[in-house]
């Protein structure tokens, strides 16, 4: 408790001390109608986090707020979504207002129905809806308890939630101890921090405390209370209750261990059956007082009643209420702990066990930490807990059941096994740093001859971003082969996949990318798996480029229902340079996964699509799939697509100078520390990309030719294909027209090997660009012969540099024609500096240019112009949330904000805009 005064029956205790803090909460209120607000409530033990909680609660209800609360409590047994439960209590009515895929996921997730494991995010999506149905009609203010202690499924809902309420009138409090992270404490909230109570305050509070301490008496406790509130409060009690004289707990010990030491002390009075019962609460992963009751009958070996708990509560350790039991502060519970002996912690976990028969996960849970092992019959248990909690869609309570498990497993080799399941689970929820723990601690027993080759498959997977190693490559070919010959096709193309990716990030040489080719071309069976085309295309993007894009025209998109296999078709169209492809399989798998919540995978696809959207000139989809992949890269921990690369490379196309170098800079930083080749290209595209249109030429041409240098740290030549069309461009505005001749030519041999459209098309227009004025015409011409429907930025520079030829050939008739195509195009795309170049063009050549109107690029930001496409496709407001794991108020929001902007008035005007139709 902070500052509290007293707690007289019925009354709120008063706070001492507390004033900015409780203006801050009550900031929070004040303003969130119609917006919300969240916020982070940290400090140590006691320092009064959960006064403020209290005082938020009535702020809240004064103001009009419905209050929803949820309290984490320390235990080792925690049922997935149980703090869930505790907090959507009150708004059951509500979920009938869900559409039904939120409905089934939030019904399965709590256990009450749903026949499949639910998406993580796809119950966050639906907690949200939920929240914000019930918010349409009142308030809510959501409070949550020790946030720390929450089960891992709530806590990542409750720190989805925080960043998406600012739309809602919602307000989130959480109360997180101080040194312990967490996505709720990480999610970049504005933090009130609790620190000690000044001198006067903590005068205060210790004389509502105890008014009869003498002045030595009360200058010893101050002193050692040190400004903490519970301190004041527990130590005088300490003081009467124990304590001669001046003999209090040394100065030596922290505040926590004297207030640990105090409750402790409290227990030496009660009678046998009470501290059997206050040991079992402790133990308990619950609060339910008929099964605590049970279990400290099992304890003490009779029946135990509701008046054993009498003198605990007035030693002031718990309460009872409601046939709940609450525990005083979390620090009682802790000092029950320790003060109890292992044996008899272990003794409680198996009386609970003993009465928990109904609830099978919960009983396995406390069996397991009622023995010291091995006992093969609860490590089995555990095993069916870990897919009952797979069921919940529950992880990180998997990962535990089935370490826990390992533990207490007999067999060794198993051992191993069920500790890299483990690992593959936490592999999912992408946690680099718990596979390798689990993968480390596997690797300590004998494993099978395939498990070997599952750790190292492991040890892999999060290794997209590092250095190629070129024999660490060969190695996984090597597994590879043992994999097959072990009858586990599956588990070689994961290594194969994985080797690919080390080839594709960072430059190996030809050696590897050969060797991993071939190993995939040995895995029998398994042609028509995703992994085997998309392993080819990653490895060998200019070798394999031919038979990747035979394979990828043989599949009928439609047929595909699984969106991962759909992603990694579209990674091997983007691997090989093929975006128009790219775009076919990555658009279903995008849509796909929004609808399943799989935002792991959404991710990853997200970030991909932005360098096929630009190459195919929707640049302000790609500047909304940039945003939000970096967004969600936070959101799921993806450090390695939490980058600003794709954003900066959109940023730099559309002429913002300062910002896209201020971001390249940053991404420099992160991939030349890991010396990413991929990355480092990406950097310097962007360089190239905004020096060309800020038409600083030498500057972008310096860039440039750091993609062309096989020596260079930047070189990756897949990367490089977008960046031709430029370096020719800024080559020839500096009379380097022999040297982008010569760079040319190196493409058009690499244009012979591979089918690549986007490498053909940056090809043709170098040629056409570094022409003779007697060969140039043909090759334009022959340019825009081709099929460029799919390509409206290739055909607008096309006809902007022909159309720009004829007028330096005074065509000028012949010129203005390719020169408003080109216009019209530039703009509808958002390239600015081009188009700007289109109307200079057109003024030399004798039209007469209008001012160019504002479009909707320029107006909104990415999320905007995002909502606005959608709802400009007709969807709803509740549909496009969905689609963006937003509310629909928060939709509706961006709405009233979007409109004046476009100087419009409902959606059908949105729909009848050029410039937002897809």
């Amino acid at each position: 408790m902070a500052g509290v005064a007293a707690r007289a029956a019925g009354v709120r205790p008063v706070l001492f001390g507390r004033e900015a803090e409780l203006a801050e909460l009550a900031a929070l209120f004040a303003g969130a109608e119609p917006a919300g607000a969240a916020v982070v409530v940290s400090g140590d033990p006691g320092i009064g986090k959960s006064a403020l909680l209290e005082a938020a609660r009535d702020l809240g209800r004064a103001a009009g707020f419905q209050t929803l609360s949820t309290v984490g409590v320390e235990a080792e047994a925690q049922l997935p979504y149980s703090g869930l439960h505790q907090l959507l209590r009150p708004l059951v009515g509500f979920a009938d207002r869900l559409p039904v895929r939120l409905r089934d996921a939030l019904a399965s997730a709590l256990g009450s129905g749903g026949e499949t494991a639910p998406e993580p995010f796809l119950v966050s999506l639906a907690v949200l809806n939920l929240l914000a149905e019930a918010a349409s009609e009142q308030p809510l203010a959501v409070l949550a308890d020790d946030v720390q202690w929450l089960d891992p499924q709530t806590h990542d809902t409750l720190a989805f939630l925080a960043r998406r309420v600012a739309m809602d009138p919602i307000v989130v409090v959480g109360v997180v101890r101080r040194g312990y992270p967490g996505p709720f404490a990480a999610a970049g909230l504005p933090e009130i921090e609790v620190g000690r109570l000044s001198d006067e305050a903590s005068e205060l509070l210790l004389s509502a405390q105890s008014s009869e301490l003498d002045g030595w008496r009360r200058r010893r406790v101050l002193r050692e209370a040190d400004g903490n509130p519970l301190a004041l409060i527990e130590l005088p009690k300490a003081w009467h209750a124990a304590y001669a004289q001046d003999n209090l707990p040394p100065d030596r010990l922290p505040v926590t261990s004297r207030l640990e030491r105090s409750f402790a002390h409290r227990m030496a009075g009660l009678r046998t059956e009470a501290r059997d019962a206050l040991l079992v609460a402790a133990t308990n992963d619950g609060d339910d007082l008929p099964e605590i009751l049970a279990a400290a009958g099992v304890l003490s070996g009779r029946p135990v009643t509701l008046e054993v708990f009498d003198a605990v509560v007035r030693a002031g350790l718990l309460h009872v209420d409601e046939a709940r039991v609450r525990f005083r502060h979390p620090l009682v519970r802790s000092a029950v702990l320790q003060a109890e002996s292992t044996h008899r912690r272990m003794a409680a976990n198996a009386a609970l066990a003993d009465v928990l028969t109904h609830e099978p996960y919960r009983r396995a849970w406390h069996r397991a930490q009622s023995t010291v092992g091995p006992d093969d019959e609860i490590a089995n248990e555990l095993v069916e807990s870990a897919s009952f909690s797979v069921s919940r869609g529950a992880v990180i309570t998997t990962i535990r059941c089935l370490e826990r498990s390992a533990a207490l497993t007999t067999d060794p080799a198993e051992r191993g096994h069920r500790l890299l399941l483990a690992a593959e689970h936490a592999f999912g929820l992408g946690r680099a740093d718990l596979v390798d723990r689990l993968v480390r601690a596997a690797s300590a027993y004998p494993l099978s001859d395939l498990d070997r080759g599952r750790t190292q498959w492991l040890r892999e997977i999060f290794h997209d971003g590092v250095p190629g190693d070129a024999g660490r490559v060969l190695t996984l070919c090597r597994i590879a082969d043992d994999a097959v010959r072990g009858n586990d096709p599956d588990l070689a193309l994961n290594l194969l996949h994985g080797a690919a990716l080390r080839c594709w990030w960072s430059e190996t040489g030809p050696q590897p990318r050969a060797a991993v080719a071939a190993a995939v071309r040995r895995v029998p069976g398994m042609q028509d798996d995703p992994r085997f085309v998309c392993t080819l295309a990653v490895a060998e993007p200019v070798l394999e480029a031919a038979a990747v894009h035979e394979m990828l025209s043989g599949i009928t998109i439609e047929e595909v229902g699984d969106p991962n296999a759909l992603r990694l078709y579209g990674m091997a169209a983007h691997a090989i340079g093929d975006s128009a492809l790219a775009a076919d399989f990555l658009e279903p798998a995008e849509a796909k996964l929004r609808n399943q919540g799989r935002l792991g995978l959404l991710t990853h696809t997200l970030v991909m699509q932005v360098g096929v959207r630009l190459t195919l000139g929707s640049w302000d989809r790609a500047v909304a799939a940039a945003e939000e992949g970096r967004r969600l890269g936070q959101d799921t921990g993806q450090t390695i697509w939490d980058n600003l690369v794709g954003e900066s490379r959109s940023a730099a196309l559309r002429g913002e100078l300062t910002e896209a170098l201020r971001m390249a800079d940053e991404s420099e930083r992160d991939a030349g520390g890991r010396q990413l080749n991929d990355l480092l290209a990406c950097v310097q595209l962007t360089r190239g990309y905004a020096y060309v249109a800020a038409r600083r030429y030498e500057e972008a041409y310096r860039e440039l030719c750091r993609l062309f240098d096989p020596e260079d740290p930047a070189y990756h030549l897949r990367e490089s294909y977008p960046g031709l069309m430029f370096f020719v461009d800024a080559a020839v505005q500096t009379d380097r027209r022999d040297e982008a001749r010569r760079v040319l030519a190196g493409f058009e041999e690499v244009a012979r090997v591979t089918p690549s459209p986007d490498l053909r098309l940056n090809v043709a227009y170098g040629r056409a660009v570094v022409a003779d004025d007697a060969a140039a015409e043909p090759l334009y011409q022959a340019a825009l012969a081709q099929n460029l429907i799919r390509w409206p930025w290739f055909r607008a520079r096309f006809e902007l540099a022909y159309g720009e030829w004829l007028r330096r050939q005074r065509r000028a008739a012949e010129s203005r024609i390719h020169l408003r195509s080109a216009l019209v195009n530039l703009e509808l795309i958002g390239a600015h500096s081009w188009a700007e170049q289109a109307r200079a063009e057109l003024r030399a050549a004798g039209e007469r240019m209008a001012q160019a109107a504002a479009s909707a690029q320029d107006l909104l930001s990415p999320q905007e112009l995002q909502v606005a496409r959608l709802a400009a496709e007709g969807l709803s407001n509740r549909e496009i949330g969905e689609q963006l794991y937003l509310s629909p108020r928060t939709i509706g929001s961006h709405l009233y904000r979007i409109f004046p902007k476009l100087n419009i008035t409902s959606r059908q005007q949105l729909a009848n805009r050029r410039d937002l139709v897809s």
